[in-house]
């Protein structure tokens, strides 16, 4: 299998066939090789339109949807963006590619050791990532510009929204256990908050003082 062949054809399928309009994250979408972030077993299913196993009972998110959230982020090259929940390094690797610096926060350090390895091998040097607790955000570093929550939580955490900076954007899966929607937060001039929901959708766990963990 050519996999950059196969790139091309979930880009157009897959992204550009569903609506994604954001020129800036189609680019982003054909530059970085899905495949290197999959298990290698795996390789030949990573431009598939679903999720994939990446082990310790996380996944790698469907191709349309790191592209649909990384829109509705709606970011400049000029911002600076907080990810929650590394994974892969898949969507941060997209992030990358659209902002001027990425913060992701892993809670498995299996895989942030893993992320940060393929990151180094792609030269994505403007990736800045650490293993700890993502619900309560990355404080020293705040306010960002935009923030990225990749797994679903109980109710919107209040250390991510103290940490928007004015005209941020947070896009977020809010619901259940098994079904949450994803919801984009914006932070208005006066410094309160706008949400509007986006789609259905279904993540892991958002494990942590301030999702899942913490009410339990």
């Amino acid at each position: 299998m050519n996999l950059d062949i196969a790139r091309k054809k979930m880009v157009e399928s897959q992204i550009i066939g569903r609506g994604i309009e954001d020129s800036r994250v189609i680019e982003a979408m054909l530059r970085v090789p899905r495949h290197l972030f999959v298990q290698e077993a795996m390789s030949a299913q990573a431009y598939s339109d679903s999720a994939l196993p990446i082990g310790e009972k996380q996944t790698i998110s469907q191709p349309y949807m790191v592209a649909y959230m990384a829109e509705k982020l709606e970011l400049r090259s000029s911002d600076r963006v907080l990810e929650i929940g590394t994974g892969s390094g898949y969507h941060a690797a997209i992030l990358a590619g659209l902002a001027q610096r990425v913060y992701t926060i892993e809670r498995i350090p299996v895989l942030a050791v893993k992320a940060r390895k393929l990151f180094d091998t792609l030269g994505l040097t403007n990736i800045a990532m650490k293993i700890d607790d993502g619900t309560v955000g990355w404080s020293q570093e705040a306010p960002f510009d935009a923030i990225l929550v990749t797994a679903g939580a109980p109710r919107i955490p209040d250390g991510l929204l103290k940490q928007l900076a004015v005209g941020g954007r947070l896009v977020i899966p809010v619901g259940d256990e098994k079904e949450q929607v994803l919801i984009r937060v914006r932070k208005d001039e006066d410094g309160g908050f706008s949400e509007e929901s986006l789609l259905d959708c279904r993540f892991v766990k958002l494990i942590g003082k301030e999702g899942w963990k913490g009410y339990e």
